[in-house]
């Protein structure tokens, strides 16, 4: 009884919170994670460090793999394999983000949860560690010469499938309904262990709404299947795109409060590229001044903000080491996908995605409280053109497949990262009668 209230005590001083972000929640997401950070709440990375798990976006009503809630199979497997003392709050109103962490608080205070069981959810739930492709001594090394916190390799991808999604694999076959490993010949001709790896739909720093199926053996990602999680469609413009959007519809949109959103967007897309690269120090930074732009701060103390941690990104030989030739795109081979945007832009790896977002964040910001109108023919958004049929963030993902098979499964997030499709954009439906641009 005495360690049970010792667990309480330990979670509502600090309780670890896992994220499950619904695609279309993006500005809840933002809302959540920025009274995260006030608070000074960790984010958890799986089931086993989570005291309270937040479940961001609406819930879409029922249907199919969905409970007589609304909620879907996945997360009420989820939920099943985060041990007591625990507390779930679901966060639909940007608003009142701060009121739903209060209230789950409130219920980790009270143990109301730790008996909970979800609807109809198994008790097993398991994670799939990435092993790590570069060596901690070449690290150590590079981060000595950078003179600053290094990011380390830590591309771990834990599967948080819960219900019909599937599970997890490890490099031993499994029993009691988990795939066993089958064989079959690899690029070389031997015989090898072939493990089916979901990825998604809940890891941290993951695009919200994204599972990715891979086929690896040993190390080495053979084949990708994309799978969207399956959501409602949405009148409501992607929260990236909104000001590009709303000013192809004819409403007057400052070039400002575009430049502003496009800052942010892809100050978003650094934070959690820096993360996976394992630089939490940067990627903290980094969503600091997200923040900061999301909440108007004027163009001169943002510009004072992003000025530093551009240089010092840019100045990292270790990161450039992480991630020089990894998923290259070229830009003959981008446009032939229908990407239009960063990506297209780089005309090569993930290093040099990273250095187009740099770049944009630095001019973006230089340009928030420009009050001229946005001019209509400007309809390149963060991930690309938003007048077109398809979104840009379907390029994105119909390449994803070409840029990971053949890589090491530990690489595999960090393209993702350097990516960073936006599933926001495949919910949209526009309104009956709008017309799409195609010049």
């Amino acid at each position: 009884m005495e360690l049970r209230r010792s667990l309480v005590r330990a979670a509502v001083s600090r309780p670890g919170v896992l994220l499950v972000v619904y695609p279309g929640a993006t500005r809840q997401r933002l809302a959540v994670e920025a009274e995260l950070a006030r608070r000074g709440w960790p984010c958890a990375s799986g089931p086993a460090e989570t005291d309270l798990l937040v479940i961001v976006g609406d819930r879409g009503g029922e249907g199919e793999g969905r409970d007589e809630g609304g909620e879907s199979d996945w997360v009420a497997g989820l939920w099943q394999g985060i041990p007591a003392p625990k507390a779930r709050v679901w966060v639909t109103d940007p608003e009142r983000a701060g009121d739903a962490l209060d209230s789950g608080l409130a219920d980790l205070k009270r143990g109301e949860h730790e008996n909970h069981h979800a609807h109809g959810a198994h008790d097993e739930h398991h994670e799939h560690h990435a092993h790590h492709a570069h060596h901690a001594h070449h690290e150590h090394h590079e981060h000595q010469q950078d003179g600053g916190t290094a990011p380390h390799s830590d591309h771990s991808g834990h599967d948080m499938h819960g219900g019909h999604h599937g599970h997890a694999g490890h490099h031993m076959g499994l029993v009691e309904g988990l795939p066993m490993a089958d064989r079959a010949d690899d690029r070389d001709g031997l015989r090898l262990d072939v493990l089916h790896v979901p990825l998604g739909p809940v890891l941290a720093d993951w695009p919200a709404g994204l599972i990715l199926h891979l086929t690896l053996q040993g190390d080495i990602v053979q084949q990708v299947t994309v799978e969207p999680v399956a959501t409602p469609p949405s009148p409501s413009p992607p929260f990236w795109d909104e000001p590009w959007l709303r000013a192809a519809s004819g409403e007057h949109i400052s070039r400002g409060d575009a430049a502003r959103r496009l800052c942010a967007a892809h100050l978003d897309s650094l934070g959690r590229f820096f993360a996976v690269a394992g630089w939490d120090d940067m990627a903290a930074r980094i969503r600091h001044v997200r923040d900061r732009a999301l909440a108007g701060a004027t163009a001169a103390e943002l510009t004072s903000l992003v000025s530093p941690l551009i240089r010092r990104a840019q100045r990292s030989r270790t990161l450039r080491w992480l991630t020089t030739g990894l998923g290259t795109l070229p830009a003959e081979q981008a446009r032939q996908r229908g990407v239009t945007g960063p990506a297209l832009v780089a005309d090569g790896d993930a290093y040099s995605r990273m250095l187009v977002w740099l770049e944009a964040v630095g001019r973006s910001a230089a340009a928030c409280d420009v009050t001229e109108a946005l001019d209509t023919a400007e309809v390149v958004g963060p991930r690309g053109r938003v007048d077109m049929p398809v979104p840009p963030s379907k390029a994105l993902l119909d390449s994803l497949p070409r840029l990971l098979e053949g890589t090491e499964f530990a690489c595999a997030r960090i393209i993702v990262a350097s990516l960073d499709p936006d599933l926001d954009e495949l919910t949209h439906v526009p309104a009956p009668g709008t017309v799409h641009s195609h010049g």
